[in-house]
């Protein structure tokens, strides 16, 4: 993994990435699970006495593994725990399927529930908070209703608000290369978390019908990345969002988020009162992103940023940074980018590409309230301020590039590179100082690469 260049208190992550590289694993327990390895099945891991430096190495089988687990262990900087698949001759990940899954008898735990893998309580390990652990290349699916899992109280269905990956609490996190997808939620992180890493991840096909209140990803963390993610749609009939997050510290960057009710919803911390108090609770980082809003996605808002618990004090409140994205709609109606709770959220746009695939005028790039400082983008000729009554504020900080067509190389095909001759090409202004750089780009799918030194700058993600 490639050292990311954070300022502030994002550079904690640096120290958590390098240390995954340098793990000692001739002190490791390794742990082989699957076809002709030492362990037949995932219960026969001793889950519940891991210790710094252990590996468990999942195989894979062409059965899924019908089992589920909670890891309360904690390694540390320089020896993690690491859990991971062993992808098959064509590369398919190790499936963990939570549907008439089984619990190993000895992990004792609360909220089983909840979720496909446990991350944090359980009564069988005196860690009261697990940390530094590694979760990498699987397949994890089922954890919803109507499914089924034999646990500790027999028979027990899923709740409605259960996950592929369900995060209780923890200490220095990297989930790397999963897929989580067919569950009320893909991964949900709880509000006693603390430096989540989501990198190169496939989270999709989640939710609940009928209901708005399960996502792709569901997180409230003191601190947490995503970076070089493939955010795909929701269940058929589900109304979530794709990425909604209640964090300080939250930072998106080089991923691509298509379809859900809202693609993204930067909302209130609820769980924790010191995310609210933090100083990076007033400082959100969106950038490098390809973000599609489809025909028939549920809400013709893109990006929500302050609050939705109504307790407006605790609302978000400071500076949402969007920059270096591109940004699609393919609806035939209108759509609005932002939307701000109050008066007092302010959102610093620049460095992207704003398009709609119908109209112009179809594009409205605020809703109701808050402030817009506008910097230099693209954005599709004849868009409006606003397709409500607007009592917010746009100050127009840099003059945009305004056209029918940014130059995409194809836009059927979603190729969103630019093309030779593109307005867009070299055309960003500097971003301004203390903001975290752009660089690397989104590579389809869950990859990224670095971007060239040097040269001008181009206005989108890619």
């Amino acid at each position: 993994m490639r050292p990311l260049d954070y300022s502030s208190y994002f550079l904690r992550f640096i120290a958590l990435s390098g240390a995954l590289l340098s793990v000692n694993v001739l002190e490791a327990a390794v742990y082989e699970v699957g076809p002709n390895q030492a362990y037949s099945d995932i219960g026969s891991v001793r889950w519940e006495a891991l210790v710094a430096g252990d590996e468990v190495h999942i195989h894979w089988r062409s059965q899924p593994y019908k089992e589920k687990w909670v890891l309360s262990c904690r390694g540390t900087e320089t020896k993690p725990i690491t859990i991971s698949g062993v992808p098959g001759p064509k590369g398919q990940l190790p499936v963990i399927d939570g549907q008439d899954a089984t619990t190993r008898a000895q992990l004792n735990y609360w909220n089983q529930e909840r979720g496909v893998v446990k991350i944090g309580g359980s009564h069988t390990s005196g860690k009261s908070v697990p940390g530094y652990i590694v979760l990498e290349n699987l397949d994890i699916r089922g954890g919803r209703a109507p499914f089924t899992f034999k646990g500790r109280r027999g028979v027990t269905a899923y709740s409605k608000n259960a996950a592929s990956v369900n995060v209780e609490a923890v200490e220095h996190l990297v989930l790397r290369n999963l897929a989580l997808h067919d569950s009320s939620n893909g991964l949900m992180v709880s509000a006693q978390s603390k430096n989540v890493r989501v990198e190169g991840c496939h989270i999709y096909d989640n939710g609940n019908p009928g209901s708005i209140t399960e996502h792709n990803a569901y997180t409230e963390c003191d601190g947490i990345v995503f970076e070089g993610n493939h955010f795909g749609p929701l269940r058929a009939g589900c109304s979530g969002n794709n990425l909604k997050d209640r964090s300080a510290g939250l930072i998106v960057s080089c991923n691509w988020i298509e379809g859900g009710n809202r693609q993204i919803d930067l909302v209130d911390a609820t769980g924790n009162a010191k995310l609210n108090a933090s100083p990076a609770y007033r400082h959100t980082h969106v950038y490098g992103n390809v973000i599609i809003e489809r025909e028939g996605d549920g809400s013709n808002q893109i990006v929500h940023y302050g609050g939705d618990s109504e307790k407006t004090g605790g609302y978000r409140k400071g500076v949402l940074y969007f920059y270096n994205n591109t940004v699609i709609s393919l609806r035939t109606r209108s759509i609005v980018l932002f939307r701000l709770s109050t008066q007092e959220e302010t959102v610093e746009c620049q460095g992207n590409i704003l398009h709609v695939t119908s109209k112009g005028n179809h594009l409205a790039l605020m809703c109701k309230l808050g402030l817009l400082k506008l910097g230099r983008n693209w954005l599709r000729q004849g868009w409006v301020p606003s397709v409500d009554e607007f009592t917010g504020e746009i100050q127009t900080l840099a003059g945009s590039e305004q056209g029918q067509d940014p130059g995409f190389v194809s836009l059927q095909g979603q190729d969103f590179h630019l093309a030779p001759g593109s307005p867009c090409t070299g055309t960003a202004s500097d971003l301004p100082a203390g903001v975290p750089p752009v660089l690397h780009r989104y590579i389809r799918h869950q990859k990224i690469e670095d971007l060239p030194a040097g040269g001008r700058r181009n206005l989108g993600a890619l």
